[in-house]
């Protein structure tokens, strides 16, 4: 029987070919849970304002895992021993990463399963995985949850400048048109460098690295926060929250069988069994989107509407502003509305709500960026960038918000 040629060769829109480095790599991106990525959306409901935003969590795992081939290669011609097991297990780690994400990424990250991170969920995906492929991903999972002592493999894969951040910056600003988020990659890996097992940049990448950084701002304000996204997003929560309440009491919705066990199961970190995490494995945004389209014709008047505002996008209204909105004002928003269609409060909640929003391109007190200067000494980024919006771009920025139906808006 001719043995089947794993060694395959992608070609992506942002690199170019990307090679698959070897056979066991080949079989982790065969394996249903990671092939489950391609019906994952990266941006979740981005679309909604840059319709070429469409790209996958699987064309993101394998952009990042091609990084991180750059990566290891530039590290090891500078004289890094890596070995052959740590290369193989922070390739694993990267491709995975996200593989615990549910129905369009972050938006569904607490309304499907409750108090469960989808980090977590991407570890429970590796440990299977690990089972199933007979202990392979050990080492991948001990780099993953950051218990090995090598630092500089952990940051690689969840730091401040990691392989991550790099391909998600680059990707999303392809596909949405958003040209500064286009952060120069291959430069920032050639100027990567590791001083006492933890990851630095070469000084001569500091303008770089204010690129990123900066570039990292951009996209949250103009792309990842945009207003028309948040309004989608909290309608999209919104509205399974109002399924799970009218399945809680009685209703049985139209939905797969997959989203009806979510629906009808409050899943937590303790009933987040290995067979819950099989009956993930094959939720994505088209159970979803499946079932909003039936919901607008069901016999509610809440998630009819919640459920035709997302299909038709006719959206709230949405308020942004430097300080949080008084309860006076959302209470009359929510009176007038209430009164128009009729509503109680808990149920013109819905449509009327409050929230807020942060944006932080450099975390210095979570992890720092250092720089290798040219005595052999390394420095934060903050001591050493001639540019006064760095430190402007380390500290927090909280915007407010406030979501109510538009004039004339009808149920």
């Amino acid at each position: 029987m001719k043995k089947r040629n794993k060694l395959k060769i992608l070609n992506d829109p942002i690199y170019g070919f990307i090679t698959i480095p070897n056979e066991f790599i080949f079989d982790l991106i065969e394996h249903k849970y990671f092939q489950r990525l391609r019906r994952i959306t990266q941006m979740g409901l981005s679309h909604m304002v840059y319709p070429g935003a469409h790209h996958t969590r699987f064309h993101h795992a394998i952009g990042c895992m091609h990084l991180m081939q750059q990566a290891v290669r530039v590290l090891k011609f500078k004289g890094i021993k890596i070995s052959k097991e740590e290369e193989l297990a922070v390739l694993s780690a990267i491709l995975l990463h996200d593989i615990g994400h549910g129905p369009f990424s972050h938006a569904m990250e607490h309304s499907i399963v409750h108090g469960v991170s989808h980090e977590d969920i991407s570890l429970r995906f590796m440990e299977a995985l690990n089972d199933e492929f007979s202990g392979k991903l050990s080492l991948a999972i001990q780099i993953f949850k950051g218990e090995y002592p090598r630092k500089f493999l952990h940051q690689l894969i969840s730091g401040q400048l990691d392989m991550d951040r790099l391909d998600y910056l680059k990707r999303d600003s392809f596909y949405t048109g958003v040209a500064e988020g286009n952060v120069n990659s291959e430069r920032l890996i050639t100027m990567l460098s590791v001083v006492d097992d933890e990851l630095v940049v070469e000084e001569k990448g500091i303008y770089s690295v204010e690129k990123f950084l900066l570039s990292r701002r951009l996209m949250y304000w103009q792309v990842y926060l945009h207003k028309t996204s948040l309004v989608a997003e909290n309608v999209l929560i919104r509205t399974l929250q109002r399924a799970n309440y009218l399945v809680a009491n009685g209703h049985k919705l139209p939905a797969s069988t997959v989203l009806s066990f979510f629906l009808e199961q409050k899943i937590n970190q303790d009933s987040f069994t290995k067979e819950v995490l099989n009956l993930f494995s094959k939720l994505d945004d088209y159970d979803l989107v499946s079932a909003i389209k039936e919901w607008i014709s069901y016999d509610d008047k809440v998630l009819s509407t919640l459920s035709r505002m997302l299909i038709n996008r006719d959206l709230l209204k949405i308020e942004i502003g430097l300080e949080p909105y008084t309860s006076e004002k959302v209470d009359l928003h929510l009176d007038n509305f209430r009164e128009q269609e009729g509503l109680d409060k808990e149920e013109a909640a819905y449509f009327v709500f409050s929230g807020s929003i942060s944006n932080q391109a450099y975390d210095s007190k979570k992890q720092h960026i250092k720089l290798l200067l040219k005595n052999g000494e390394t420095s934060d980024i903050l001591t050493e960038s001639d540019q006064y919006n760095l430190e402007a771009l380390s500290k927090k920025v909280t915007k407010y918000f406030i979501c109510y139906p538009k004039l004339g808006f009808k149920c």
